[in-house]
């Protein structure tokens, strides 16, 4: 096999982390905190991030992810009319007045919950998506296990605690970003409502202002939602990018509303310092030779997208090595194994990849073996 050995500016899944002094130093209020990198999911900060809490309105980040996910898989549109129910327009605190038989569109209704936390719009959403709130809810459970959020348990689709089992509605920070996570990551769409800062609905009649102070007064914030009941506290699951450096914030139980976003803000503040994020090129020559191919050689390139996680200080005490196949027999099929590549910081490996055929390359037939021979023969006999 070849090898070829470069240094490039990535980022890498740290281990362990040689800022614990510097995250040691942030002041973050409020039961529960996390900071979370949204590239690679990697912890940066943690404070009783496992306490199971009530998250308020924070709630409707499940809410969301199950309409986007529902929206993008094109089970229901985003002009798709939704008519408003009893139990919908019965929901109390945040809300857009919703009255019943109002019909309204899937993009009102969701632009309403990621600004303005609508709890009559998230309820009418999830009964146009499963019925019933308790169906819908039971796909947030179902959601909640698959995502591994294993500190969480919904009963509702909007964080409200004035049911018979609202106790039982409880998540963590930890668990927050994980959905927080899957929404901003997976379904980008949704930033064009949660970075909105003023808006209206019902064609300009009604005016929707966002809960998320962030979106106006912090650089780079896309998002994601406020929460708060007397129980809850005030809460916040807050995501920020610059360049390509994406970030995940949570408080749970602040006391006043001004900690929560003070919080958000220093772990972010504290990310964005320490941290970057980069996806590596490739050396020119990763290339292998075929044999006996309708090509004479393919491209390899990685598996999966090389974007990591790197602190600042050590972004140039990286190494990247890449083995190859000297060369390949054909056929050779796209996604087919051809080396692997390999990221150093020192002599520790922090991340290894395969790399892989990036086309098919078919076999020659024996006719096209015949006639590649002649023409060789041919040309041969020419020099000769």
């Amino acid at each position: 096999m070849k090898r070829i050995g470069i240094l490039l500016s990535l980022c890498l899944v740290l281990l362990c982390l040689p800022s614990r002094a510097a995250a040691a130093d942030l002041e973050v209020a409020g039961k529960s905190a996390l900071l979370m990198d949204m590239a690679t999911g990697t912890v940066l900060y943690e404070q009783n991030a496992h306490e199971k809490l009530p998250p308020a309105s924070v709630t409707k980040v499940m809410t969301m992810l199950l309409v986007m996910e529902a929206i993008d898989s094109g089970t229901i549109g985003w002009e798709d009319t939704v008519t408003v129910s009893e139990s919908a327009a019965a929901k109390g605190g945040s809300q857009i007045y919703l009255k019943v038989g109002e019909a309204m569109s899937v993009s009102d209704m969701l632009k309403s919950v990621a600004v303005s936390s609508a709890n009559d719009c998230a309820c009418a959403l999830a009964e146009h998506l499963s019925g019933s709130e308790a169906a819908f809810v039971e796909k947030m459970n179902q959601r909640a296990v698959e995502l591994g959020m294993q500190d969480t348990h919904f009963v509702n689709c909007t964080g409200l605690d004035d049911g018979e089992n609202a106790k039982e509605h409880l998540t963590s920070a930890y668990d927050i970003a994980l959905m927080s996570r899957e929404l901003m990551v997976k379904h980008p769409d949704i930033q064009k409502f949660t970075t909105i800062w003023m808006d209206t609905v019902r064609n300009g009649a009604f005016g929707l202002s966002n809960t998320n102070k962030l979106v106006r007064f912090y650089p780079g914030a896309t998002g994601l939602k406020t929460g708060f009941t007397s129980g809850a506290g005030y809460c916040l699951s807050a995501t920020a990018q610059r360049e390509n450096l994406g970030l995940i914030a949570v408080v749970l139980g602040a006391k006043t509303s001004q900690e929560r976003f003070a919080g958000c803000k220093s772990m972010l503040d504290y990310g964005f310092a320490n941290f970057t994020s980069v996806v590596p090129s490739l050396p020119e020559s990763s290339t292998v030779p075929v044999k006996l191919g309708t090509e004479k050689s393919i491209t390899a390139r990685p598996a999966q997208e090389l974007k990591l996680l790197l602190e600042k200080s050590q972004k140039d005490q990286v190494r990247v090595e890449t083995v190859l196949e000297e060369s390949l027999t054909a056929p050779v099929s796209k996604g087919q194994k051809v080396g692997t590549l390999t990221v150093y910081v020192g002599e520790q490996v922090l991340a290894q990849v395969p790399m892989v055929a990036g086309e098919t390359v078919p076999r020659l037939t024996w006719w096209e073996l015949f006639l590649q021979t002649l023409r060789c023969f041919a040309m041969a006999k020419t020099d000769g």
